[in-house]
């Protein structure tokens, strides 16, 4: 499809929708009235996702007018890979914002026996949640995924890792991953301790409440920086290239996740609250609060990512 082609879509996940059939493709200056679903995807290159990235908004605009909806206007972008390792450990927020940009998604469940893409050049950015793993199990996907994580950041693709994912990240740079020696579950504060990544990742916070609940951690890969702190585990968050980052937090919880792993791993939980690890009733306690700041801190993070997504 050409740079010109606007298209009036509904998109949930990358994925094109039934009643995107009544929707309009703006071919050249000219509305032409086109059924979407099927017929849309013979215009786009062979294997690209069916998605687009913003023009210009006066288009918008009139198209808007003769139409009388709000539109979805997008080039061709491809999916951001989400690499999930446990069932209960979705991509929650993360999900959610990408979502809501319209950007297309890929889930790939290693979890269920999904295999690892072989290049990751068919995506524009790569995502990994979390998982009770730890890295330097036999697992056969781990090999494979750290090779795909190095390819994907030799090449600028960007990479986000979420807890496990930042340790799978920080493994397939050669960093070191350990057990940690304080365990933390739980709202705890962390640290923005760079000043550049305070402010154009952490919309200025100097600290903020994220949700923990990790028993390893890692060191820091080469060339990455350090950009989240706390007293229990020094190395909380980590930029390479300020395009890429490791989280050993949670940025992406929502309110169904927390209420979900204190239902599934309640064993885990103290039945009274220490410094690093929190019972249940504390972890759930203002929950829409808490929930509510820790989502506008990772959008502001996964805005500042998504500006480095491939096109």
């Amino acid at each position: 499809m050409h740079r010109g082609t606007i298209v009036n879509l509904d998109a949930v996940s990358g994925v094109l929708r039934e009643d995107a059939e009544r929707q309009f493709v703006l071919l050249k200056n000219r509305q032409e009235r086109l059924p979407i679903s099927r017929q849309f995807t013979h215009l786009l290159p062979p294997g690209k996702a069916a998605h687009l990235t913003p023009v210009h908004a006066p288009v918008q605009a009139d198209v808007a007018r003769a139409t009388g909806r709000r539109l979805l206007k997008w080039r061709i972008m491809r999916p951001v890979a989400i690499f999930r390792f446990s069932l209960t450990e979705g991509p929650g927020r993360f999900g959610e914002w990408l979502n809501e940009q319209g950007i297309p998604i890929e889930l790939i469940t290693l979890d269920q026996g999904a295999a690892v893409p072989a290049d990751p050049g068919g995506y524009s950015g790569i995502g990994m949640m979390g998982g009770p793993m730890f890295v330097n199990d036999p697992l056969p996907w781990i090999a494979p995924l750290c090779g795909v994580l190095r390819d994907a950041i030799g090449d600028g693709i960007p990479v986000i890792g979420h807890c496990l994912g930042g340790q799978l990240m920080a493994k397939a740079l050669g960093a070191r991953v350990s057990r940690a020696p304080t365990p933390e579950i739980g709202w705890l504060h962390v640290d923005v301790c760079d000043r550049g990544a305070r402010r154009d990742w952490f919309g200025g916070l100097p600290r903020f409440a994220a949700f923990e609940w990790h028993y390893d951690r890692f060191d820091l890969p080469p060339m990455a920086t350090r950009v989240l702190t706390n007293a229990f585990n020094a190395d909380q968050g980590y930029i390479i290239d300020d395009r890429h980052i490791g989280l050993q937090c949670h940025i992406e919880m929502t309110r169904e996740l927390v209420q979900s792993w204190c239902g599934s791993s309640v064993a885990e939980l103290p039945s009274r609250s220490t410094a690093n690890l929190q019972s249940a009733a504390d972890l759930l306690a203002d929950l829409p609060a808490r929930i509510a700041a820790l989502n506008q801190v990772a959008d502001g993070v996964y805005a500042r990512w998504a500006q480095g997504l491939a096109r």
